[in-house]
């Protein structure tokens, strides 16, 4: 039962995560409030989708889920996935040069940000692991 809670535990704070990033970017591009206002709203739901999606993954295949790094490759696999399939085409910078062009590619790059703090999340925890197995024995 710890796999589950971890996994949700992991799936949240990566949502909260992407949410939080993507509202920075949409202010630091300074783009207008009317259409894009609402967009980490909407990261925040497919988020949500996703956790959704990838509690039921972990259930099912319960021991192939221990790590925080694997919980953490799903997540960002299954996110890849809706971006991609929502349209997001972060080539389309590159023959319009508009601020809501470098959203798209940027949102690619939040992505990739998340996974290297949880990465960087799996070290510190394993550590901490390490160092109370070596105090136990």
């Amino acid at each position: 039962m710890k796999n589950i809670f971890l996994s949700l535990m992991i799936f949240v704070v990566m949502s909260l995560l992407h949410t939080q990033f993507t509202e920075s970017t949409v202010k630091l591009l300074k783009l207008p409030g009317g259409s894009f206002g609402m967009y980490s709203i909407f990261i925040l739901i497919m988020c949500s989708i996703i956790t959704g999606i990838g509690l039921v993954t972990v259930i099912i295949f319960k021991r192939s889920y221990g790590s925080i790094l694997k919980i953490a490759i799903l997540f960002e696999i299954i996110y890849l996935f809706f971006i991609l399939i929502s349209g997001n085409n972060p080539f389309l910078y590159f023959s319009d040069s508009t601020n809501e062009n470098l959203l798209m590619i940027m949102m690619y790059g939040i992505s990739g940000l998340v996974f290297f703090l949880m990465f960087f999340t799996h070290l510190f925890y394993m550590k901490i692991i390490s160092s109370k197995n070596k105090n136990l024995s």
